[in-house]
């Protein structure tokens, strides 16, 4: 059967040929130190889930909801940005719940997106800031993914060359994959030239609170007049560890934010309410849980840096995120990130994420996830020390897995 339209515009899933090769060699026995897919290993804060467990016992509480969320959850948003970033909310038209800032980024394609219209999005990024407009009709201008002093040049050469002009821009800082980290300047910057082109900005701050080195990463809502133009989505998957939980927010200009809920309205009923509520005394809470994870994650990065180091791969210290960028060693780099991330799997028993799923322009690189404790981190830079060690200096002897057959 021929594939339908929206599918054939999909290319295939490449993060799912390393999950099938890790999953066999689990099957045969295989310790694989899995730092692949970003999902938190870290426990939900214990005062979250008794909150749960404690409205779940209500049956009032297991009716329908609301797909926009319920107005003390809005509230508690609003809040969380009033004290974080210094930006004011009105939670009942500037702020609307979402599955996940996934499911956010979705809907907002499927609410403003017409058919051939141009969207700008870095390159490489997480997948579905450029999937979601390509699914909803949208054509994809790749950018530059650093915010350094090249962007407002690549940006006004992208828009300048793009027909019909841009429909939206798109960013995420701190990024994934990359770990690149924005600052204001940067942001008012891009602020000024949207406004002067008509340009709406879309914004991933998911990783918002997980930063190490330097000031907490900014909202572009900081920015005055960016509510003029500009959505920004925000999870609580890695600020809290609930990424089952599904529970997200997109926040700022009243027209796109109501283009978001009127869609929203037709396709979900929202986030079960006990969920909502405890989502609501997390973001209401005294910030103590998020600076343990943070914490946490700082030292797992640092444990990375250094063992991967020890091991003879060098790897970027990432200044946020989750996740390290690494470059691919230099004698395994013309086999590209999949086939490379598969002879990790198979030759070093590590499941990492190739770069090309994030985009052509990542196919140099793979990303590293810290969702395995200390202990395994290490056991990860043992096992890639003695793959190392074992491969000709060359990488002359290395045959990617697709030749072998």
């Amino acid at each position: 059967m021929d594939e339908f339209h929206k599918t054939r515009r999909l290319p295939p899933y490449v993060f799912e040929q390393v999950n099938r090769l890790k999953a066999s060699a689990r099957s045969q026995g295989a310790d694989i130190v899995d730092l692949g897919m970003g999902n938190p290993d870290l426990p939900t804060p214990q005062a979250i889930v008794d909150k749960l467990c404690d409205v779940v016992r209500d049956p009032r509480t297991h009716r329908y909801s609301t797909s926009r969320g319920i107005p003390g959850l809005r509230r508690a948003q609003a809040a969380y940005y009033a004290r974080r970033f210094g930006v004011k909310l009105d939670p009942e038209t500037q702020v609307v719940a979402t599955l996940g800032s996934k499911e956010g980024f979705a809907n907002m394609a499927q609410a403003i997106t017409a058919p051939g219209d141009v969207v700008l999005c870095p390159n490489p990024t997480y997948p579905i800031h450029a999937f979601g407009f390509i699914m909803s009709g949208g054509v994809i201008r790749s950018m530059q993914a650093s915010p350094d002093e090249g962007f407002i040049p690549a940006l006004e050469r992208a828009a300048r060359h793009s027909i019909p002009k841009p429909l939206a821009l798109i960013l995420n800082y701190p990024s994934n994959p990359t770990a690149h980290v924005a600052s204001l300047d940067f942001y008012k910057d891009v602020v000024a030239y949207a406004k002067r082109n008509d340009i709406i900005i879309l914004s991933d701050l998911a990783y918002a609170e997980i930063y190490f080195d330097g000031s907490p990463p900014p909202s572009i809502l900081e920015v005055p007049g960016a509510i003029d133009i500009a959505v920004e989505f925000t999870s609580m998957s890695k600020t809290f560890s609930m990424p089952g939980w599904r529970m997200g927010f997109a926040v700022g200009n009243e027209r796109l934010i109501a283009a978001l809920s009127r869609v929203k309205s037709y396709l979900d009923y929202g986030a079960f309410t006990p969920i909502q509520v405890a989502a609501t005394a997390a973001l209401n809470g005294d910030g103590s849980d998020i600076e343990q994870v943070r914490e946490i994650y700082h030292r797992r990065r640092d444990v990375l840096v250094d063992s991967f180091e020890r091991a003879g791969w060098p790897v970027p210290a990432p200044a946020a995120t989750m996740f390290a960028w690494a470059p691919i060693p230099d004698a395994f780099r013309g086999m590209g990130s999949l086939e490379f991330s598969k002879l990790l799997v198979e030759k070093a028993d590590v499941a990492v994420a190739p770069g090309i799923g994030f985009g052509e322009h990542g196919d140099d690189f793979v990303r590293i996830a810290l969702v395995e404790n200390e202990h395994r981190i290490r056991q990860a830079a043992r096992n890639i020390k003695r793959f190392l060690s074992a491969a000709a200096p060359s990488g002359d002897n290395i045959v990617p897995l697709s030749a072998r057959r």
